[in-house]
């Protein structure tokens, strides 16, 4: 409550976290003709013969919209794009302060998906990358497919893949301490929404031997009946072994918990019941599926969380920072599954052997090191994809 009641003052105290500052100083006659008229009309004739000049010629090329209708707001849910402002200035200030990106908050007042996927394409022309942020499953998920259909920049929900390429870091390095190998790898992912179908997609794109996605009705299987079109499609691709029952069944003999689900939903029981040197990334905020202390009690050798205050917080703030800054880089008309991959071994790159251990598997978030390390990586697989134009 404290933290709450301090960021609260703070907001009071700061009125936005962002501002819009001049690049140019304007202060005479000859500078003002520069900067907009009568001068200004020969970038616009150039933007308008080669639409391509407008990287050069705007900010466009290092600008990002971070866009939301407000309905999956961090743990508040569906409290709508306004109230959700604070959110998306928040990301929009580490897009800055992590990679020199600049990025402007864009609250749309609207659930429907047509329309939201429409008012993107009408503004795309501004950026040179939308992130999308807080958009409620499975909506997200075919609001980033159109866009990624109809736009040529880079369209990134961060919630499913930024979260699955720090799960993909955390998991390499966590493997590394305990000496198991990601193809042997038994996973469950409980939790499945818009970021529990990502991290199991990027898991397999990895190369893990099996996943096991279990949700409030237990575990997703393709010989139960599905809630949805996304549980059917991971059911085809996940649950080798066709395996039924609740997160308890799931969670014996395997090797990993992820966890994007609900607060206390594992027990010291089930942690004993895992395979050897057992992972647990238990990710629920703020009150985790398990504590930290209570899962090593039980015999968990490697615990991370969303939380700050304990050892191994995955934080996607490590990732989509340097993956727009490579992308944009580049120039990058998508940002494929190579360059995710690209990003996930960058990031768990940037802890030295040296200082790996079980409470230290992801580097700090304010190493300055790793998003530069994360778009160099995803600048090349870009290049690498052919999705680059620079």
């Amino acid at each position: 409550m404290d933290i709450m009641h301090s960021s609260l003052e703070k907001h009071k105290e700061w009125e936005g976290k962002i501002e819009i500052i001049s690049r140019v100083e304007i202060n005479d006659s000859i500078a003002l003709s520069n900067a907009y008229t009568p001068g200004v009309a020969q970038p616009c004739l150039e933007i308008n013969k080669d639409p391509n000049m407008s990287y050069e010629l705007t900010r466009r090329a290092n600008l990002v919209a971070v866009v939301t209708d407000g309905t999956a707001v961090l743990g508040l849910g569906d409290i709508g794009g306004l109230a959700g402002m604070p959110v998306m200035e928040g990301k929009c200030a580490l897009f800055k302060e992590f990679a020199g990106v600049d990025a402007f908050p864009i609250c749309i007042k609207s659930k429907d998906t047509d329309e939201i996927v429409r008012t993107i394409e009408l503004i795309s022309d501004s950026f040179g990358g939308i992130n999308l942020e807080d958009i409620s499953a499975p909506r997200c998920f075919e609001i980033e497919k159109k866009l990624k259909e109809k736009l040529d920049i880079p369209v990134f929900h961060d919630d499913q893949h930024g979260t699955a390429i720090v799960v993909g870091a955390a998991l390499i390095n966590a493997c590394r301490v305990a000496n198991k190998k990601i193809k042997d790898l038994q996973i469950v992912v409980n939790g499945a929404g818009a970021a529990g179908i990502a991290i199991s997609k990027h898991l397999i794109s990895l190369g893990v031997g099996n996943i096991i996605m279990v949700d409030i009705n237990g575990i997703i299987s393709k010989t139960q009946g599905l809630e949805n079109k996304s549980h059917y499609e991971m059911a085809q691709i996940t649950n080798k072994n066709c395996l039924t029952g609740t997160l308890k069944h799931a969670l014996k003999n395997s090797d990993v918990f992820v966890g994007v689900s609900r607060p206390n939903l594992v027990t010291p029981e089930m942690i004993k019941s895992m395979a050897e040197k057992p992972i647990v990334f238990a990710m629920a905020n703020p009150t985790p599926e398990i504590m930290p202390d209570l899962a090593k009690e039980s015999g968990a050798f490697i615990v991370g969380t969303g939380r700050s205050d304990f050892p191994n917080q995955i934080n996607n703030v490590v990732a989509f920072p340097g993956i727009f800054k490579g992308a944009l880089r580049v120039r990058a008309s998508d940002i494929n599954e190579e360059m995710k991959l690209a990003a996930t071994k960058a990031i768990a790159d940037c802890v030295d052997d040296n200082a790996l251990n079980s409470d230290f598997i992801l580097p700090n978030a304010f190493d300055k090191s790793v998003p530069i390390a994360v778009a160099s990586a995803v600048a090349q697989a870009a290049v690498d994809s052919g999705v680059a134009r620079i």
